[in-house]
């Protein structure tokens, strides 16, 4: 059974700026991607795992494998979005979320869906490695 912690979906907010757009002040695609991976990197931080302690002590660190997304509706310049981060599953070396990217309004406009993995790896080599037991524990 995953811990309760993990499975609770999370939420950060981030603006959107000038340097985020293209010439017609709409969000350049794959400015998505670094939005979802900011969302994840807050959702571990929330959770109290360091990545760069991550690395430093185990020497482990997270590598995306695979990325669906579907982009639903234009994000725009000065926008206020909510990103959100669901673990799906949790295997031996990797992590499968949903997320999503939503205009911070009243009616949360869904602009934007995401299934991602990630793979835990051992940064010497770049295999594979499993998770660290005491990684998401209390």
């Amino acid at each position: 059974m995953m811990d309760a912690r993990l499975a609770a979906p999370f939420a950060w907010r981030v603006r959107v700026y000038y340097e985020d757009t293209d010439l017609g002040g709409v969000v350049y695609y794959a400015n998505y991607l670094k939005y979802l991976e900011r969302a994840r990197s807050e959702w571990l931080r929330h959770l109290g795992v360091s990545q760069s302690a991550l690395l430093a002590e185990a020497g482990l660190l997270f590598a995306i494998t695979a990325v669906n997304i579907r982009y639903l509706r234009p994000a725009r310049f000065e926008d206020e979005l909510v990103v959100s981060v669901a673990l799906e599953r949790m295997r031996r070396a990797s992590m499968s979320f949903s997320q999503s990217i939503r205009r911070d309004t009243a009616d949360g406009e869904l602009l934007c869906t995401a299934e991602v993995t990630a793979a835990c790896l051992r940064a010497q080599d770049m295999r594979p490695a499993p998770l660290p037991p005491h990684l998401f524990q209390e």
